[in-house]
């Protein structure tokens, strides 16, 4: 099975450095394709999820949280255009969150973080381990993040959805998604 990889807290504020292209490189023989710089991988060939988190770990100078999810629910995730109905703005970033293991308490949604009139962060939807939300391009709204985590008690990784549409696309010319 094809998988996808996120690492979490690398390569940001000058901590957790690594070089992801060289550990894509590194890994090969599990034809792993590197993702920008912040530790986003797509695992191209059959590899259990036991072996692939270990062989990552080993590669990394520093402990961290390794995410790993089914290339197929990535797919299937970017296939229902989950912000189709949110608005289109050029001071907003759709983000996901993916978290280690799907939280055990659901918040209500949408949750809008600090308030429902000023929000900086709104989560409009958990899907499995998968938290789909929006934020203003604000310095502020970057601390909401990593309250998502405390909400729901468990450790969590964020991109932009630019970014999983990109894992999708290289997803879906590797197979018969």
């Amino acid at each position: 099975m094809s998988a996808v990889v996120f690492l979490r807290a690398v390569n940001v504020g000058g901590t957790n450095r690594c070089q992801p292209a060289l550990i894509a490189k590194q890994l090969g023989k599990f034809g792993v394709v590197n993702i920008g710089a912040v530790g986003t991988f797509v695992v191209r060939e059959d590899v259990s999820e036991s072996t692939l988190r270990a062989a990552i770990a080993k590669k990394l100078p520093f402990k961290c949280e390794i995410m790993i999810c089914p290339a197929k629910a990535i797919v299937d995730l970017a296939r229902k255009d989950p912000f189709a109905r949110q608005a289109s703005d050029p001071d907003i970033t759709r983000f996901v969150s993916v978290l280690h293991k799907r939280p055990r308490v659901l918040p209500s949604l949408p949750l809008s973080l600090p308030s429902d009139k000023d929000w900086l962060l709104k989560i409009i939807a958990i899907q499995n381990q998968f938290i789909l939300g929006v934020y203003r391009r604000q310095m502020k709204a970057i601390g909401y993040l990593g309250k998502i985590e405390k909400l729901l008690g468990v450790a969590a990784t964020t991109r932009s959805w630019n970014t999983i549409e990109k894992v999708a696309k290289i997803l879906r010319q590797d197979s018969d998604f």
